[in-house]
Parts: C-alpha cells; sequence; structure tokens
C-alpha cells in the first residue's frame, strides 16, 4: 500500500482551489438541465432540446449510450432515444460528469494526452458501472459518475500547474514513482485531493466526492467503500488488461483490502471474474476509440 515518506506526509498541505485563478463556475448546462429535472412535467423533448445545443456533448452521450457494456439491443442514434433508454437521471449524471471534465480540460488539438485522459474516464466510468450492476449496488449510474470524473484533478493539475505536472509526468515516465508519490513530492497534495474539494465546493453529492478522493485506496474510504473499489477495480482492469496508454497510471498499486470489500476470497478468484469480463470491457474499449 502507498505510503508517501514521512518527509512528505509531515509538510502535506491542503489542496486551496480557491488560489487557483480564474477556476470556472458550474457550467450553465448543468445549471438549466438540473433545473428542469426538478420539474417532474419536463419531457424527453425539453432535455434533449438543451443537450442537441452542444454537438460534442451530444456525441459523447451517444458513444456512451452505444458502449457494448450497456447491452441495448439497438444502435442510440438520438439524444431522444438515449434519454428513453438511459433514464433522466442517468442522462443527468452523464451530463454532469462530461461537462466537468469539459470545463477543466485543455482544448489542444494536438493534446494526445487530453485524447488518452478522456479514453481511460470512459473506460473506467463503464467498467465501474458494469462491476457495480453485477454487484446490485443501488445507484450504478452515480458509480459511473464517478468513474468519469475520479482524475479530474489531474486535468486541473494540467492546467494550472503546468510546470509541476511536467514535473510529476516525468517523476512517474523516467524515474518509475506512482503517481501519488508524485504529486506529493511536486505539490503536497494528489489528484484525488484536488478532486474530492472541487466536488464539494460545486455542491455534488458526498457519494461522487469520497469516491474521487479515495478510488487508488479505497480502504480508506469511511462510508463509500463499495463505490470507491469499484473504480480502483475498473481502473486496476485497464492496467492489467492494458486498454489505452494512461501515463498517470503506470506503476499502478493494487489496494489489496479492495478483495474482502468485494468478497473475492483471493487474486485468483478476482481473475476469475476479470475474465468473465474481459470481452466485452475489449469491445467498449474498442468502441471508445473509433
Amino acid at each position: 500500500m502507498y505510503k508517501p515518506a514521512v518527509e512528505i506526509k509531515e509538510e502535506k498541505k491542503k489542496p486551496d482551489i480557491s488560489l487557483i485563478r480564474n477556476l470556472p463556475a458550474i457550467p450553465t448546462i448543468m445549471i438549466e438541465i438540473n433545473n428542469l429535472l426538478g420539474n417532474p412535467l419536463t419531457s424527453v423533448n425539453e432535455l434533449a432540446n438543451i443537450i442537441n445545443r452542444d454537438q460534442g456533448l451530444t456525441a459523447k452521450i451517444l458513444k456512451i449510450a452505444n458502449s457494448p457494456l450497456y447491452g441495448l439491443p439497438r444502435k442510440v442514434s438520438t439524444i431522444e432515444f438515449a434519454i428513453v433508454v438511459l433514464g433522466f437521471d442517468h442522462i443527468r449524471d452523464i451530463v454532469v460528469a462530461v461537462t466537468i471534465i469539459e470545463t477543466f480540460s485543455r482544448k489542444r488539438k494536438d493534446d494526445v494526452n487530453l485524447r488518452k485522459y478522456w479514453i481511460h474516464s470512459l473506460m473506467a466510468a463503464g467498467i465501474s458501472k458494469k462491476i457495480a450492476e453485477e454487484f446490485n449496488y443501488n445507484n450504478p449510474g452515480e458509480v459511473f459518475t464517478a468513474g468519469l470524473l475520479h482524475d479530474l484533478g489531474i486535468s486541473i493539475i494540467q492546467r494550472y500547474y503546468e510546470g509541476e505536472y511536467k514535473k510529476i509526468t516525468e517523476l512517474i515516465t523516467a524515474d518509475k514513482h506512482n503517481c501519488l508519490y508524485a504529486e506529493n513530492i511536486t505539490l503536497g497534495f494528489t489528484h484525488q485531493e484536488i478532486g474530492e474539494l472541487l466536488l464539494e465546493k460545486w455542491n455534488l453529492p458526498l457519494s461522487l466526492s469520497d469516491a474521487v478522493a479515495n478510488h487508488h485506496f479505497p480502504s480508506e474510504s469511511k462510508n463509500y467503500k463499495l463505490a470507491a473499489s469499484f473504480i480502483h477495480l475498473a481502473d486496476y482492469i485497464t492496467n492489467l488488461l492494458q486498454l489505452g496508454d494512461y501515463m498517470w497510471d503506470e506503476n499502478f498499486e493494487f489496494d489489496e483490502q479492495v478483495l474482502s470489500i468485494l468478497g473475492f476470497d483471493n487474486h485468483k478468484r478476482l481473475e476469475n471474474y476479470i475474465e468473465s469480463l474481459e470481452e466485452k470491457i475489449k469491445s467498449h474499449f474498442e468502441n471508445i476509440i473509433i
């Protein structure tokens, strides 16, 4: 289990995102959709009209809806149909996660890391939701959202701490440290803590911020160990199956306590479980990268 060096722990700073200049406000589309869904008389067409105004968001929702992990019997070609088959709540969760990622991501045409980040986020979200459903978790849609947002802090580091981001990258790739160690050495805090604080600032559910804050070590979560474990296992699976070239998860460390949290007697049972999902997961990956 990852433990930072003693000197790092003693000097550790709590990230203060209020010090980050020009921190974006909650995206307007999130406010509009939340207001609409607060009205029980809202129709599918009313919700679809708001989403369809943003072509990028529309494309991402349709890609998500057509993932093999959803197992839908026919292709989803319109937002209206996506709302019908996925439901209002899950569409809202997807919109929240996608718009937050878009808000904090650098938009450079040559930014390969942004594409890798998006692919990894979609992989983690889809796999997390699938695992949550198989474990009969009461809110797999929320797990999907947490999966999409689990590495949100990395986008913020890249955007607001560009020099430190480069140093962290070097520590991960050249010196073979894991991301939490590299972040603590460089910043004094981690992408998990930054993501947690931002989600709290925007008054998103505690279950989301807790899962984001503990996705590397779910055993440290006090109230949402299961949700954090689903995301951790999804991260582990993408790393194990080498799905995507996501630098930040190099030197990934598995939280052994996740075995008992999810009820696996040993690693062999976990391996068998992963094998049972492998075909669908790889199909999900191929669907995303098209």
